[in-house]
């Protein structure tokens, strides 16, 4: 089951022909996994939306809002540590295995102490159960990490893939089984844990390898200090994407929470997945790519107008036929969704155009610099959210919407000054994209408008769709700078595919 001595220290040699040809085939395969992942999600919120009420999910999504930052302690950032790594020994990893292990387990056992306060916290005693429960999941996160960065590091995007698959169906299943027998919550409770376990297995299987024992005399030091630098970011990133459901959770109730979180689930849960597999691929390539700052800077730009004219344009158009999405795919009871979908497609717009400043950031090892714009960006989100609270669940939704806006142009100057980037053709390049994809969904909304109440939501949803892509295949033919940029884009997916045959 383990592999040849001289393949367990990664040194990264590769030639920059086979460097594309690996990086082409790994991004079409991890996107590729990701679009049926994003299908079974969207399937599995579709299906679930009819079984369990919104006040079954904000049960939910209360635990998950407090217990959340618990995953990154559990992974201390080790996981990008070993990534990004110009080489790491397998007492290196090995090392890394035992220490995110036994994080994991001791926030297992810290969880499972902390039921009753968690619990206190929003008034309702039945969560006791449920974080006991979900307490076991970090252990088994833990146990998983090294694995699956050691699958990364190598780049074996197709294992990790048929991994995330294969738990993400058999997780699905054991949920809608439990709540077509009446389980409620715990449908939700049992898919968790179920997608931790069989993840844990699928990378034990695949990465090829058995830890021995913790080594002394290891050099760990340059990757723990990578680690608790973006352990602090993400601590930092996490408590300000969760204050909203916090603050819903808090003075609103249940119920409003569970709207939210559907929306959240919906949209932002699976832009994360969206996005998530371009960093798996980006990260090796940046990272070999430090030393040539021309491709560098050529890399980042056309990574964001490739998320721009992808994700973003996809948002764009959930953002333009909201309402009628709603009533499709969660049904009249989750009407109330609508507009806090509208507006947390716009935070994702321009969440999207900054993510490529953390590929820079990780991919340059400045994870001390990284935490010190996410401090900022951070108070900036929460200020915002508290004080759209004021005026309910859409004021948070408002706030959530705001704050990356406002955050986006300081992303790219600030990392600018971190590496070879042209953080000035990174911002009129995004607000190019942005411009382009709301006015396109502003006329196709207002159209809509115009078609009869009575009409079928598969009605409106044909009418806003047709008009909006219309409207911009139209731009994207005539307008110069659009047609310049489609091509770029055609043109990297293009060579992509070649290299990758």
């Amino acid at each position: 089951m383990s592999r040849p001595p001289e393949a367990d220290v990664s040194d990264l040699r590769d030639d920059t022909h086979d460097l594309g040809r690996r990086a082409a085939r790994g991004a079409f395969v991890t996107l590729g996994a990701q679009a049926v992942r994003i299908v079974l999600q969207v399937g599995g919120v579709v299906v679930l939306a009819r079984l369990l009420s919104p006040r079954e999910y904000g049960l939910i999504a209360m635990v998950t809002a407090v217990t959340g930052v618990g995953e990154l302690f559990r992974d201390f950032g080790l996981s990008s540590a070993a990534i990004q790594a110009r080489s790491l020994s397998r007492a290196q990893r090995t090392n890394l295995f035992w220490l995110n292990s036994a994080i994991g387990l001791g926030l297992s056992l810290l969880t499972f102490t902390l039921a009753v306060p968690i619990a206190r916290l929003y008034g309702q005693p039945l969560l006791v159960s449920v974080v006991q429960a979900l307490a076991v999941t970090f252990a088994l996160n833990g146990m998983a990490t090294q694995l699956r960065a050691d699958l990364t590091r190598r780049m074996r995007f197709a294992r990790l893939a048929v991994i995330d698959i294969t738990a993400a169906v058999v997780a699905l299943s054991v949920a809608v089984v439990l709540a077509v027998a009446g389980a409620g919550y715990w449908a939700l409770v049992a898919q968790q844990v179920t997608t931790s376990l069989v993840l844990l297995v699928g990378a034990a299987v695949a990465a090829g390898w058995l830890p021995g024992l913790p080594q002394r005399g290891v050099p760990m030091r340059h990757l723990l200090s990578f680690g608790w630098s973006l352990l602090a970011t993400q601590l930092v990133t996490y408590t300000s994407n969760n204050v909203d459901s916090l603050t819903i959770g808090v003075r609103f109730g249940a119920t409003s929470l569970g709207l939210y979180n559907r929306a959240w689930q919906l949209l932002m849960s699976t832009l994360s997945q969206l996005r998530a597999p371009t960093t798996t691929v980006a990260l090796p390539i940046l990272s070999r790519l430090r030393e040539q700052p021309e491709r560098f800077a050529d890399f980042v730009r056309r990574g964001q107008l490739a998320l721009g004219y992808s994700l973003v344009a996809g948002l764009a158009v959930v953002a333009t036929t909201a309402e009628p999405l709603t009533e499709i795919l969660l049904g009249p009871q989750w009407t109330g969704a609508t507009q806090l979908l509208r507006l947390l497609a716009v935070a994702g717009a321009f969440q999207t155009l900054a993510y490529v400043g953390y590929w820079v950031y990780l991919a340059t090892g400045a994870t001390s610099t990284l935490l010190r714009y996410t401090l900022v960006s951070a108070v900036i989100k929460i200020v915002c959210v508290v004080v759209g609270s004021t005026w309910g669940v859409v004021g948070v939704a408002a706030g959530f919407a705001l704050a990356p806006a406002l955050s986006w142009p300081l992303s790219l100057w600030w990392v600018g000054r971190q590496a070879p980037i042209h953080a000035r053709g990174l911002v009129v390049g995004g607000l190019r994209v942005v411009g382009f994809l709301a006015g396109a969904s502003a006329a196709a909304w207002l159209v809509g408008q115009t078609v009869p109440d009575a009409s079928s939501p598969w009605t409106v949803l044909v009418v806003e769709l047709g008009v909006w892509l219309v409207l911009v295949a139209a731009a994207a033919a005539v307008v110069p700078v659009l047609r310049r940029d489609v091509r770029d884009v055609l043109a990297v997916v293009t060579a992509a595919r070649r290299r990758s045959s």
